[in-house]
Order: structure tokens, then C-alpha cells, then sequence
């Protein structure tokens, strides 16, 4: 039983953005509202060499989507909130405070690479995978994805405007079903 975040991209038709590593494996997916509500949910698509996934449930009642920001114009300085299920615990979401510490960030890890990432030091943990990171005017920017495991509070967050083509492509039905890529959103550092 793993856990992870995410949050409601389009609801109308249901469409939940997350992580692929959150999904990897996944026999059955639920998904748990803010109001506690819990439903079923199946993998529209993924692209795991992006950590991008979409899933979607049936029941779209009361569903209210984020609003997509623009990563690109994000300034290193620029608040952000990270938000998510910290270390899998349940209840309400977790909160998070930071800044935007670099833009344009790579990192590699156990056979994958990841570019373009928004680097922040609001706290991001095991959990927050797949969640929004939000600016001041609580427009998602980014999508919380990997911590450095040896540092205090160094967070990554793939960049919105780099993942607008894939998200459009899932959303149309594309990427791959069966995501398989194992990927953990940890990276280390000697």
C-alpha cells in the first residue's frame, strides 16, 4: 500500500494529475477528497520518463479544479506552498511554506533524469508526491516529485509549462497505460 497526491485537473470529466511513480504498481487506485469522500480510480495514461500520470474517477459531483499557473514566470525568491499527504499519514492535507530556489534544475537518480525542475525549500516528504505547488495567487506552477534525501528541505517540483503538451496528450486519451518505471521521488547525494 503506497500513498501519494495529487490534484483535480479537470472536473468535468474526472482527470486527476499525479505522479507516475505514485500509480507505479498500483493493482487498485483511491482516492481520497479534502471533505474525506473516497472513490475508485482508473490510469488514464502516464509518461514515467516525465513522472507525469493521469487518473480519473467516475464520479465528478462537487469536484473543483486547480488553476494552472505559469512556471516559466516564476522568480527565484517567489513564495510558493507545497501541498500533499506528508509521510502518508491521512486526514487533511498537508501545507508546506517555501520560496522558489532555482529554476531550470536536473536531477538523475537510480536510471532516470529529470530537467527543468522548480527547486524549493518549502518541505516536500514521502506522500507530497504528485501534489500541487502553488504560487501566491493559488495557481499551481509545479508538481511536487523528489526531495534530496541527505539535505534540509531541498524539494523538486516539475515545471507546469514543461508538462502542458503531455498533460494535453493525456488528457486525449495518450501515454502509456501501463506505467512500469519504478522510480522512488527520492534522489541522494553522496
Amino acid at each position: 500500500v503506497g500513498a501519494g497526491s495529487g490534484f483535480v485537473y479537470d472536473a468535468d470529466e474526472g482527470l486527476i494529475l499525479t505522479n507516475s511513480h505514485v500509480i507505479d504498481g498500483a493493482e487498485d487506485i483511491s482516492v481520497t477528497f479534502f471533505d474525506g469522500s473516497a472513490q475508485g480510480a482508473q490510469v488514464v495514461g502516464a509518461f514515467p520518463e516525465d513522472d507525469l500520470a493521469m487518473v480519473k474517477v467516475s464520479d465528478t459531483e462537487g469536484l473543483r479544479e486547480a488553476r494552472l499557473g505559469s512556471s516559466d514566470e516564476l522568480e527565484v525568491g517567489e513564495d510558493v506552498v507545497a501541498i500533499g499527504n506528508a509521510l502518508g499519514l491521512g486526514g487533511d492535507p498537508t501545507v508546506t511554506t517555501g520560496i522558489v530556489s532555482a529554476r531550470d534544475r536536473t536531477i538523475d537518480g537510480d536510471g532516470f533524469t529529470l530537467t527543468n525542475l522548480i527547486q524549493t525549500d518549502a518541505a516536500i516528504n514521502s506522500g507530497n508526491s504528485g501534489g500541487p505547488l502553488l504560487n501566491a495567487r493559488r495557481e499551481v506552477v509545479g508538481i511536487n516529485t523528489a526531495k534530496i534525501a541527505d539535505a534540509s528541505n531541498i524539494g523538486f517540483a516539475l515545471a507546469i509549462d514543461t508538462l502542458r503538451p503531455l498533460i494535453d496528450e493525456l488528457a486525449a486519451g495518450g501515454g502509456d497505460v501501463n506505467a512500469d518505471q519504478a522510480f522512488l521521488g527520492v534522489s541522494t547525494s553522496p
